[in-house]
């Protein structure tokens, strides 16, 4: 136990000499005439950190985020725990009309919400939102 708290506080020493370190660096440069100024501190955008390959806002993943979100499709709620083949045509529909009325950037957050809520996509929409949100990654990254 005495030696991980000893190697945590050795650790923390060995960071502040490093950041220590580097500020004396970067003054030097500074004074040099090398740097105009210090380095900014940058915010970070609130919805996409930029750390990721894929920005979580573009994740189907539904363990990125715990918040349920609606896109105005409370009556898909009926659905929950049915499976993805098990759907009428007009059932599937209804997603589909969803689908085709929510942007194409909310609807990688739209999927993320039905999972998170329990509703699988019907089969024959699957593709479609696959190509959907690929499309836009393809775009983004072109523009980037």
């Amino acid at each position: 136990m005495w030696i991980l708290i000893i190697g945590l506080v050795l650790l923390g020493v060995i960071a502040l000499i490093a950041g220590i370190i580097r500020n004396r660096r970067l003054q030097k440069k500074i004074e040099r005439g090398e740097l105009d100024r210090m380095p900014e501190v940058k915010e970070v955008d609130t919805e996409c950190c930029g750390q990721h390959e894929v920005c979580e806002r573009d994740s189907l993943l539904a363990a990125v985020s715990k918040k349920i979100e609606y896109y105005d499709d409370e009556e898909l709620d009926q659905f929950i725990g049915r499976e993805g083949n098990a759907y009428a045509e007009e059932e599937t529909d209804m997603f589909r009309d969803v689908l085709y009325t929510t942007k194409d950037d909310e609807v990688a957050g739209w999927v993320r919400s039905l999972q998170l809520r329990g509703i699988e996509l019907p089969d024959e929409l699957k593709d479609e939102v696959f190509l959907i949100i690929g499309e836009r990654r393809v775009v983004e990254k072109k523009e980037a």
